[in-house]
């Protein structure tokens, strides 16, 4: 045990006199944790303040060619998090990164762990993702994280939620201090972003003369709810004519496929599955729909904000709420509500926000602003 492999992606790991900054993560799937891991690497690394290390449990999934060159990225090569304890240790003693910052609650254990038993004087940081109390999950560790990160996240110097209600429902369920846990928005709107939305789109819907086209974008889980989308989108089908297009993977594919047959909405509905640029559908939907039972801070909805379009979105823990300030930047409903939720579809048909004043809102998460952020407190600590 204790061994792992380096990948650089450019030039050698080579002595420097530049504090080194370490993000800790399970592997680089599609999800908001990754994404936002990968955008903060990316603004950290055009400062050149910094070396930066990227360490994984496994090196997968489809964001690792995104991740910029002047990244260290290093493969603890265990396929699991528990696993990756003690090769984490191992890395902690060689390398005595200035920082080490981790996401999501049980990669936030398995760090705070690792930071004990190495021994070493890093910062921690804890940036927890999810809000808590509204979490499900099937798996063993479900039951066995919240305990430890109860008695573990004291000993960290930073805990973080990405938005307030992550903040403050942490808080309530770990019996913290209130404003113990601070707020770290993540990193989300950048040039890239603007750049990517204005990319070629060759699919048919987006022609002239088509029905209008609503966009959803997230892993085909329960958290997304999606079967509450299909079923908002059959009502919104009986009163005008529209599509709708799912972005994303996940285990209920068969189960969403079979359920648009039997509401008789399949030839209006396309799950193309996973795509590198969504942007360019945000850019051209006519309305984005957010039909999640809960969130931590939901990328997507800031994303399609800075693409113009307008967004509609379940009242979830936690998120939607703040970012669209009470519904001022787009419609909320409540959660696990198709009636509502179809309500709202056919509001933002009817009344679409100006594309400025969404783009306004979402430049409050940019990349520039989240890095300073982070920096502002790593240097208060």
């Amino acid at each position: 045990m204790g061994k792992f492999d380096v990948r650089i992606n450019q030039g050698k790991n080579s002595m420097t006199t530049k504090k080194r900054i370490t993000f800790f993560l399970d592997a680089l799937h599609g999800g908001g944790a990754e994404k936002a891991v990968v955008k903060m690497l990316k603004g950290l690394s055009q400062r050149n303040d910094f070396d930066l290390d990227l360490v994984l449990a496994k090196l997968e999934g489809p964001y690792l060619d995104r991740v910029p060159k002047q990244v260290r990225i290093v493969n603890l090569n265990t396929g699991r998090v528990i696993t990756a304890l003690f090769p984490l240790i191992n890395y902690l003693r060689q390398n005595r990164p200035w920082a080490l910052i981790g996401n999501m609650g049980h990669v936030n254990v398995v760090a705070t762990l690792a930071k004990k038993l190495s021994g070493i004087d890093t910062k921690l940081v804890l940036v927890e993702q999810n809000t808590l109390s509204a979490s499900k999950s099937n798996l063993a560790r479900a039951n066995l994280v919240p305990p430890l990160m109860k008695w573990l996240y004291p000993s960290a110097d930073l805990v973080a939620g990405v938005s307030d209600g992550v903040a403050r429902d942490l808080e309530n369920c770990l019996d913290f201090p209130t404003g113990m846990v601070k707020v770290l928005h993540n990193p989300i709107v950048d040039d890239e972003l603007f750049a990517n939305a204005t990319e070629p789109l060759e699919h048919p819907w987006f022609g002239e003369n088509q029905p209008p086209v609503f966009l959803a974008v997230g892993r085909l889980n329960p958290q997304k709810d999606f079967p509450n989308l299909l079923q908002a989108f059959a009502m919104v089908r009986q009163k005008k004519s529209a599509r709708l297009i799912i972005l994303g993977e996940g285990e209920l594919r068969s189960q969403l496929e079979a359920m648009a047959i039997d509401l008789g909405i399949s030839e209006d509905v396309a799950l193309p599955g996973f795509v590198k640029n969504p942007y360019a559908y945000m850019s051209r939907a006519s309305c984005f729909v957010l039909s999640s039972r809960e969130e931590g801070l939901p990328t997507v909805l800031i994303e399609a904000m800075a693409c113009g379009c307008t967004v509609v979105s379940t009242d979830c823990p936690s998120g939607p709420e703040e970012i669209l300030v009470g519904g001022k930047y787009g419609y909320l409903v409540p959660i696990q509500d198709s009636v509502a939720l179809s309500e709202g579809m056919l509001q933002a048909l009817e009344h679409p926000l100006a594309q400025t004043t969404l783009i306004e809102r979402a430049n409050c998460f940019s990349i520039d602003s989240a890095v300073e952020q982070y920096l502002s407190f790593l240097n208060s600590i």
